[in-house]
């Protein structure tokens, strides 16, 4: 079993920056890909950005060059900086962690952005 924690969301201006925080614990050696991923009102699910096991990375286009995803193995915890942050980015965002065909979710933190 995986199991998640986020941490690290909140209320912020547009223009500023957050950082996101995802604790894994359990069987953290399973785990394939990391993720972070959004749900805003009314809308599908999306990725917003994923890690690799080997460290590699991808983002879409909506949020590439103003969000980093990183990790310290150390405290197995996955990282996302969000900056220049715009009102579109107000969404409820996951962390997910891919291990053996499963997905875990963590439970979500809002983000919005105030224009």
């Amino acid at each position: 079993q995986v199991q998640l924690v986020e941490s690290g969301g909140g209320l912020v201006q547009a223009g500023g920056s957050l950082r996101l925080s995802c604790a894994a614990s359990g069987s953290i050696f399973r785990i394939n890909l990391m993720g972070w991923y959004r749900q805003a009102a009314g809308k599908q699910r999306e990725s917003v950005a994923t890690i690799t096991r080997g460290g590699s990375t991808n983002y879409p286009d909506s949020v590439k060059g103003r969000f980093t995803i990183s990790r310290d193995n150390a405290k197995n915890t996955v990282y996302l900086q969000m900056n220049s942050l715009k009102p579109e980015d107000t969404a409820v965002y996951y962390c997910a962690a891919a291990h053996l065909g499963e997905t875990t979710w963590g439970q979500g933190t809002q983000v919005t952005v105030s224009s």
